[in-house]
């Protein structure tokens, strides 16, 4: 049996008051690919964001291979949506690759030689080697994900979260990141994945958290995508629903 890579318990966290996520439960076993899907507002970010401790909880506890998050931060990579980056920042692709490496480096160390290879490596795995120099503002929607991937693996990380990376990306970046997220999980990572295409939900994922304020249902995909589960989570029948729950009887023939 795997081990636990990721666990909540009871988590509900609220904004102003207002609950966005009411006792969520649910456990991640280590080494595979985690799809949290649901519908606009559902929490999917929040969730992310209360694992690393960047919204409060209200109440419950999140753990990362059993401890907390605060005691585990050098376990964890983040990837963030795009949209709440601030592209104007006056800095190079491979200075963000860099920040990576500042966990290991403690608060007063620069980088040095090994972690300039490192990030070079890290460029290399998702193809912007060649725009090592360029300004981050410079770069285009997908190209900045590719480089916020490579800032991610220059962690080295055992946990991985990543909010929306399929986001607004042109094919050729949307298979890259997919090749990224399989050569991650063959080495043993757990990553964590807010995705809302659910066509690709089958062929991306292992298991999927679905959500809608509360929790629907957690584990393999073959077992909890369901349309049943899928039309618990969306709330009725949408023609996205129509079209997945179409998608996977054409996959059963």
């Amino acid at each position: 049996m795997s081990a636990v890579a990721f666990e909540i318990h009871d988590m509900t966290v609220a904004y102003q008051r207002r609950p966005v996520l009411w006792d969520i439960d649910f456990t991640v076993p280590e080494g595979n690919l985690v799809g949290i899907v649901g519908p606009n507002g559902a929490g999917k970010s929040t969730l992310i964001k209360a694992a690393l401790g960047l919204v409060p909880l209200a109440s419950g506890k999140v753990e990362i291979h059993g401890k907390s998050y605060d005691e585990q931060r050098h376990l964890v990579g983040y990837v963030p949506q795009r949209e709440s980056v601030d592209w104007d920042f006056p800095v190079t692709v491979r200075d963000v690759v860099l920040m990576g490496t500042y966990g290991r480096l403690g608060w007063f160390r620069r980088p040095g030689k090994a972690e300039k290879e490192i990030a070079n490596r890290c460029l290399e795995q998702v193809g912007m080697a060649a725009f090592a120099k360029r300004q981050i503002r410079q770069l285009s929607g997908g190209q900045q994900q590719r480089v916020f991937l490579a800032r991610a693996l220059a962690q080295d990380a055992q946990l991985y979260f990543l909010d929306e990376p399929f986001a607004g990306v042109d094919a050729a970046t949307e298979a890259a990141i997919f090749e990224l997220l399989q050569t991650l999980r063959s080495g043993g990572k757990t990553v964590l994945v807010v995705h809302h295409d659910l066509q690709t939900v089958r062929d991306y994922f292992d298991y999927v958290v679905l959500l809608n304020m509360r929790l629907v249902a957690c584990g393999p995909v073959d077992s909890t995508f369901t349309t049943e589960n899928l039309q618990q989570t969306y709330g009725g029948r949408l023609t996205i629903l129509d079209e997945a729950a179409e998608a996977m009887r054409q996959r059963d023939v």
